[in-house]
C-alpha cells in the first residue's frame, strides 16, 4: 500500500490536534462551572443559615419579652406585648380600691368643683348634695391609696355621655389631680374606662388591675354610696364568686341617699334587676348598658385578662339566678 500523501497526514493530525483541544476546552469549562455553582450553593447555604439565625433571633427575642410578661400573667400578641414595660414601683400591688363614676366633671376650676354646672349629670342627679358625694367617693379612693402603699386605686366608668369626650373615670382622676389629692406623676392611680354600669365597675376594675399591674389583686375596697352597700356586697360579689373576707365597702352618706325616691329607685332600677339577673345580660339592666354606650366603645380585658373571659361573656337564661361555675383567678384565695 502507497503511503498516504503528506498533506493528508497533516490535515488528519490537525483535526485530531483541534478535536483534543476542543475537549481539553470543555473540560476546563465545565470544572470551572462546577467551581461556579458550587460556590454559588456555598455561598447561598451560608445567606440561608445567617437568615434563619437572624429570624430566630428576633423572634426568640420577641418570645422572651412575651415570656417575661406572661410570667406576671399579661398575655396577648407580641405587638401589644411589646408595648409594656412596668414600673418597679407597681410590682407589690395586692389591694384593688375603686371609685365607681356616676358623672362627668367637665369643668377646668377646681374651686368650682361643686358648681353643678361644671357637670354633665342626669336629671335626678340634679339638687340634693350629689356632686359633694362625688367628690366624697373621690377623696375616699385617695386618702385610702395614700395610706396603703399596696393599694392601687382605680377611678371606674365609661364614656357614657354624648356632650363629653371624656369617661366618666378620666373626670374623676382629672378632678383629683387638679384639687392637688394625687400628686404629679402617682403610678398607684389609673383608670377604667369601659364600664358601663356597677357590676361592670367592680369586674371591669378587677380586669383593669390584672391589665395594669400583671396579676390579680388579694383584697378589694369600694368607695360609693352607702344605698349601694347591698348591691356590691351581697349581689355583685357573689356573681363573681369574690371572698367575703378579701371585700370591703366604704359608703359615703349624703341626705339625697336617704329620700324616699333614692331609695325607693335603687330598690326598683338596680337591686331587685340585678338579683333577677346577676350578670346584667337581660333587659332592663342590658337595655341601659347599650344607652349607656353610645361612641360604640369595647374593653380589652379579653387579652389582657383572658382568665377572666368566661366570666365576662357568662348569660344565664333570662329568669334563672345561676352563678358562674367555671374557675376563676381568686378561687383559692
Amino acid at each position: 500500500m502507497l503511503p498516504a500523501p503528506v498533506s493528508l497526514v497533516k490535515r488528519g493530525g490537525f483535526r485530531r490536534s483541534s478535536n483534543a483541544s476542543r475537549r481539553r476546552l470543555t473540560d476546563d469549562l465545565l470544572l470551572r462551572a462546577r467551581i461556579t455553582n458550587l460556590g454559588l450553593l456555598l455561598l447561598s447555604a451560608v445567606t440561608a443559615v445567617s437568615l434563619l439565625y437572624n429570624l430566630s433571633y428576633v423572634f426568640a427575642t420577641r418570645h422572651a419579652s412575651i415570656t417575661e410578661l406572661n410570667i406576671h400573667g399579661s398575655l396577648g400578641p407580641w405587638s401589644i406585648a411589646d408595648t409594656i414595660q412596668r414600673d418597679a414601683g407597681i410590682q407589690k400591688l395586692s389591694h384593688l380600691i375603686i371609685v365607681p363614676g356616676h358623672a362627668i366633671w367637665k369643668g377646668s376650676d377646681p374651686t368650682r368643683v361643686l358648681d353643678e354646672e361644671d357637670w354633665i349629670l342626669e336629671p335626678y342627679q340634679r339638687g340634693g348634695g350629689r356632686v359633694g358625694a362625688f367628690l366624697q367617693h373621690i377623696k375616699g379612693g385617695v386618702e385610702r391609696a395614700l395610706g396603703d402603699e399596696r393599694a392601687l386605686l382605680v377611678f371606674s366608668g365609661g364614656q357614657t355621655r354624648t356632650a363629653s369626650v371624656f369617661t366618666e373615670a378620666d373626670s374623676y382622676l382629672r378632678l383629683a389631680m387638679e384639687q392637688g389629692l394625687l400628686p404629679l406623676g402617682f403610678l398607684r392611680a389609673t383608670t377604667e374606662n369601659y364600664a358601663l354600669d356597677s357590676y361592670q365597675n367592680l369586674l371591669y376594675s378587677i380586669a383593669r388591675f390584672h391589665e395594669y399591674v400583671g396579676y390579680y389583686p388579694e383584697f378589694i375596697s369600694i368607695v360609693g354610696y352607702e344605698m349601694k352597700r347591698e348591691r356590691f356586697e351581697n349581689v355583685h360579689r357573689t356573681a363573681l364568686r369574690w371572698p367575703a373576707d378579701r371585700f370591703r365597702y366604704i359608703g359615703v352618706d349624703i341626705a339625697a341617699d336617704h329620700s324616699d325616691a333614692a331609695m325607693q329607685g335603687e330598690l326598683n332600677n338596680a337591686l331587685i334587676p340585678y338579683k333577677k339577673d346577676l350578670y346584667g345580660c337581660h333587659p332592663p339592666l342590658s337595655t341601659k348598658r347599650r344607652n349607656r354606650n353610645p361612641f360604640a366603645r369595647f374593653h380589652s380585658y379579653y387579652t389582657s385578662a383572658p382568665e377572666l373571659a368566661g366570666l365576662m361573656n357568662y348569660c344565664p337564661e333570662s329568669g334563672t339566678s345561676k352563678i358562674f361555675d367555671g374557675p376563676l383567678p381568686w378561687d383559692n384565695l
